[in-house]
């Protein structure tokens, strides 16, 4: 039989409770994210979807977020874990399959044409995407095209080449988003960052030393470690042949926040954020945004998160490129059997932060 959905998923915040317990009573799982229920009896809360014994209704309670439940004074079910990353296990074969589409095409594929090479609906298609990338595919063929251009500002002749090379029709729609796609101007980029200002403060707190720096475009680097001056030879290894020079008294305020997030990071970090990386890495990082504070998610889970099953050794070798500690929260990944594995700044300082934000 096909199945019905509900809608109780469409606007989550307005829909009658009637509407949500219809999506509990079917175990829609496209209703799981949108909202959650807790059980008064159990002390528990669920995914919409959860294969738990259903309770009865008198003792169903409606939650818009996983937070709201728990704050609520419910714990996570055992079964449908929603305290974790939502599991994308329908059709993530088929969203693989889009984006190695996506990968190969030279020019970016219309929603319709990939949504009929997977057999599915366009609406369908795209819901299913987003969900296990977290991005649009319009938006991961973009990602993809600004991967190749990188690759190509950096052995293609002249700048113009590696526009067409990288599959933009036209000099003038790269140069309209240019900064966004490099972080800089592209002859600034193929000379390696020069000329990037980029300034930096060293300062303290509970996991030893913490290098903040940032570019114009916002923060770029968050460093941990023992002592400031391996530190700023990291940050100069990173960026080097960027103009790398101490922070003024705002600057200083701004480091000063960033280390109040270290000391708490489960309060969110209000700044812009100047994120570098190829493709995959961006698909990896917000995943790890994605992970709420004060929970864990495996590399496996990560991995399917994005559509790609098979890429958990190339999901470990992302969180460990990440150079924004905490602000990128790499920190929340573990092994599947939940023990802490390794980490850029030292396993101690992995086991402190996810201390910090359980408590």
């Amino acid at each position: 039989m096909p199945r019905t959905h509900s809608t109780a998923c469409r606007s989550p915040v307005s829909e009658p409770e009637d509407a949500r317990w219809a999506a509990v009573v079917a175990r829609d799982t496209d209703c799981d994210g949108q909202f959650y229920y807790s059980v008064a009896t159990t002390g528990v809360y669920c995914r919409p979807s959860c294969p738990a014994r259903r309770p009865k209704r008198e003792n169903v309670s409606f939650h818009n977020t996983a937070v709201a439940a728990a704050t609520a004074g419910f714990r996570p079910c055992k079964r449908c874990k929603p305290d974790q990353p939502l599991a994308i296990t329908q059709h993530v074969a088929k969203v693989a399959q889009a984006c190695r589409l996506i990968e190969a095409a030279e020019e970016s594929p219309t929603l319709q044409a990939l949504a009929n090479a997977v057999g599915l609906s366009p609406y369908h298609f795209h819901r299913l995407f987003k969900a296990a990338t977290g991005v649009t595919p319009k938006g991961y063929a973009t990602a993809q095209r600004n991967a190749r251009m990188r690759a190509a500002l950096g052995r293609s002749a002249t700048v113009t080449q590696a526009i067409y090379d990288a599959g933009f029709n036209s000099n003038g729609r790269f140069y309209a988003t240019s900064t966004q796609v490099l972080g800089m101007s592209p002859h600034t980029f193929r000379a390696g960052g020069a000329d990037t200002a980029i300034r930096y403060a060293v300062g303290a707190c509970s996991l030893g030393s913490v290098l903040v720096a940032a570019s114009d475009k916002g923060v770029c680097a968050i460093l941990l470690g023992d002592k400031s001056g391996p530190l700023l030879e990291a940050l100069r290894r990173q960026f080097p042949r960027a103009e790398i020079a101490g922070g003024d008294k705002d600057f200083a305020d701004l480091a000063s926040k960033v280390v109040d997030f270290v000391e708490a990071p489960g309060s969110g970090l209000d700044l812009p954020l100047d994120i570098r990386g190829t493709a995959f890495q961006h698909r990896v990082w917000e995943a790890l945004r994605r992970i709420p504070a004060g929970t864990t998610a495996s590399y496996t889970e990560i991995a399917k998160a994005i559509g790609a099953p098979k890429s958990v050794r190339a999901v470990a070798g992302a969180c460990a490129a990440n150079r924004l500690a905490v602000a990128i929260p790499c920190h929340r990944v573990v092994r599947s059997d939940g023990t802490i594995s390794g980490y850029r700044w030292g396993v101690e300082r992995k086991r402190a932060l996810l201390a910090k934000e359980s408590t």
